[in-house]
């Protein structure tokens, strides 16, 4: 199990939310590796000294080489309330990328319809027309450049499988570390440059406005923009 009291973002009562380090699972998979949700099952355990099974609602999943802010629900209340809120789209995600190439324009609109792979675990540009193709939409802007890559903030506006790794690598300009979809080199750790940067919604209890902000992890090449 890990330590995750210094990567709490947020917590009261009903949420947990945590700075999911490159290559932490998020969920337990067919590789047997402690989850993300694990180390926060343990850490509520721990903290509060709570008996017997703990409780701990996984709102939404990022990749295993992605970073950055993910959401648990500290009470089934608060999870069907979160789980709706993601279904509706009444919760806004930001990300941070950093690619190799110069994006076209500084700033843009992706539109593509992709299918999933679930064999290869990858996605796929394809024609509306294909069986299980899906809308996908986001939005960038370049906010940096280094000498050698350029940072975008990406606005998700649907959730696709692997969507802005898809959607960039089609606009020519792949994720650093990202070879799935045509970057040239890996990354040491195994990570991508892509980064849960912020999330926005109503809290589902309370009813107030959150906005909780995760930094980047504090290694190159993000150390070049932050």
């Amino acid at each position: 199990m890990t330590d995750i009291s210094n990567r709490i973002l947020f917590e009261d009562n009903h949420l947990l939310v945590v700075n999911k380090l490159p290559s932490e699972i998020v969920q337990g998979d067919k590789t047997g590796d402690v989850s993300l949700l694990d180390d926060v099952k343990s850490y509520l355990k721990t903290t509060y000294n709570k008996q017997g099974n703990v409780f701990a609602g996984l709102v939404h999943r990022i990749d295993r080489p992605v970073s950055g802010a993910v959401v648990f629900a500290k009470t089934s209340k608060a999870l069907t309330r979160m789980t709706a809120l993601v279904r509706e789209r009444d919760f806004d995600k930001k990300y941070l990328a950093i690619v190799r190439n110069k994006p076209p324009d500084e700033e843009g609109f992706l539109e593509h319809f992709l299918v999933k792979n679930e064999a290869q675990n990858k996605s796929y540009i394809s024609k509306e027309s294909v069986s299980g193709a899906k809308n996908a939409q986001l939005k960038y802007r370049v906010t940096g450049v280094s000498k050698s890559f350029f940072l975008l903030e990406i606005t998700l506006l649907t959730g696709r499988h692997h969507q802005i790794r898809v959607q960039l690598a089609a606009m020519g300009c792949p994720i650093l570390g990202d070879l799935k979809y045509g970057d040239k080199r890996s990354n040491v750790d195994g990570s991508i440059c892509l980064h849960s940067h912020s999330i926005a919604f109503e809290h589902p209890i309370k009813k107030l406005a959150l906005s909780i902000v995760a930094d980047p992890p504090k290694t190159m090449p993000w150390t070049a923009f932050f």
